[in-house]
């Protein structure tokens, strides 16, 4: 791997040409992750998301997810990951606005779908790169550069995407409503049941909408909605795990703990140890 790290050796910056047999047992990063998959198909497994691919294509995940890759044939892709020390995508979500586009959005497959122009685009942005990870001491400032430009234009050509065609998949009003509710509720209504009853539809008809138009169960909708303000609140702020579990409304922390471990497969503490505390969470206090 082309990489910086820190004085400890840990990853800050790291890019690498892979094949998907890397990936057949599930992994877990401290990072950000970007893939880049120009041609080939197969499934991505990000947690409990099921996405199915054919390249080109960028896939993104987001710190101590359960990545793995399923392929018929050892599909090579460029793997690139960032830790938020590096480059803090909160802290330039104006520059690039990729915080609930490409990564920290449980509603969205969290793939890009490109065009053979824009695939070329991203090969020519990832040789750049790599030339620059080539020289004696490669500048933080142009790796920086150069992922923020990689971030941009994949933000830019998933809103490109998003835009609502004649001919394209239709918003469903109901389920674009459950997950405005969702947003709203989601600290203190934790059953299927509730949402169903505040949209006036049968508990089995909306588990079925829902699956269809989310990809997801809404029971896996409500307890991701939860984990990620828990990641958003362990990373953006210097709350106590303690003060993060009262906020979220769980009995104690010991009782969070367990259920952010069982989601996530780390602790908390472990976490926010690896991910770090983004500059955000100072900024905010200032």
């Amino acid at each position: 791997m082309k990489a910086v790290h820190t004085d400890t050796q840990e990853l800050l910056f790291g890019l690498q040409q892979e094949a998907s047999a890397a990936w057949s047992q599930p992994v877990q990063f401290a990072e950000y992750v970007v893939l880049f998959v120009p041609a080939g198909s197969g499934i991505f497994h990000a947690d409990f998301s099921v996405t199915a691919f054919n390249g080109p294509v960028l896939l993104f995940a987001t710190p101590f997810q359960l990545l793995r890759l399923e392929a018929d044939t050892d599909l090579p892709y460029f793997q690139l990951r960032f830790h938020g020390d590096f480059y803090c995508i909160e802290h330039h979500r104006a520059e690039v606005a990729c915080n609930g586009s490409l990564f920290n959005n449980i509603y969205q497959q969290p793939f890009i779908q490109l065009s053979k122009d824009e695939s070329l685009g991203f090969f020519q942005l990832i040789t750049q790169l790599e030339a620059e990870f080539k020289q004696e001491a490669p500048s933080d400032m142009v790796l920086k550069a150069y992922l923020q430009l990689l971030l941009a234009k994949s933000s830019a050509i998933r809103q490109k995407t998003q835009v609502i065609t004649p001919d394209g998949p239709q918003p469903d009003d109901q389920m674009e409503r459950f997950r405005v509710l969702l947003d709203q509720h989601y600290l203190t209504l934790h059953k299927p049941a509730d949402y169903a009853e505040l949209l006036a539809i049968s508990p089995n008809h909306f588990t079925k909408k829902c699956n269809r138009y989310f990809g997801k169960s809404p029971s896996r909708l409500i307890q991701d909605r939860l984990v990620l303000e828990a990641k958003k609140q362990l990373h953006l702020t210097r709350k106590s795990i303690k003060e993060i579990a009262y906020a979220l409304r769980f009995d104690d922390e010991f009782y969070f703990s367990r259920f952010f471990k069982k989601n996530t497969g780390v602790s908390p503490q472990t976490f926010r140890q690896r991910t770090g505390i983004s500059i955000v969470a100072d900024l905010s206090m200032q």
